[in-house]
């Protein structure tokens, strides 16, 4: 029996294409490099107390942060400038904040230890794959246990439980307990 050469696949992705959007980063690269130095060193090598310190930072390089926050400083944000966290929300150790597109965080929100904002991906659908940002929007007093991870464009509700683990692909109602993956609300958090 002969076996005939698989035909070479049509090229559906072409990543020498490839070509970052002008302006997509919203500040030059020398500012993103300084960024990324200064989150590596001055806010990774902060005391785990230090919080108004690393809220001072963000701030000073964009960021909207508002009183009392907690953020780790194992946190990782890509784009400060991009990001808005709200007054008493807590950001846990090892959180990503991939904020190619803006991230909002309501007041009195937690994302999770492990939790990860992605805020952008890459139009499979065309050769070039270009790269997208979609905002992503943590309602006021929303709880994203550990290790979530919340898809680009997403919007969860005021008041909602995220379970630990889930992936959460679209928007999610107000105050509700949602869980798996994808995420689904399972009840009433009240």
């Amino acid at each position: 029996m002969t076996t005939r050469p698989e035909a070479a696949p049509a090229q559906v992705q072409d990543l020498s294409r490839f070509r970052m959007p002008p302006g997509f980063r919203g500040r030059p690269g020398w500012y993103v490099q300084l960024w990324w130095a200064v989150q590596a060193t001055l806010f990774r090598g902060s005391p785990q107390f230090a919080y108004r310190y690393r809220a001072a930072l963000l701030r000073l390089f964009g960021a909207k942060v508002g009183k009392k926050v907690v953020i780790r400083p194992s946190a990782t944000i890509t784009y400060p400038w991009k990001v808005e966290i709200g007054d008493h929300a807590w950001i846990g150790d090892d959180a990503v904040l991939y904020s190619l597109g803006p991230i909002s965080i309501g007041a009195h929100a937690v994302v999770s230890q492990r939790s990860y904002l992605c805020a952008g991906d890459h139009d499979y659908q065309q050769p070039d794959f270009p790269i997208r940002g979609q905002q992503i929007t943590i309602g006021d007093q929303c709880w994203l246990a550990a290790d979530t991870f919340v898809a680009p464009g997403v919007t969860i509700g005021s008041g909602s439980v995220i379970g630990a683990r889930s992936s959460v692909f679209g928007d999610l109602p107000p105050n509700m307990v949602c869980l798996g993956s994808p995420c689904r609300p399972i009840k009433a958090r009240n």
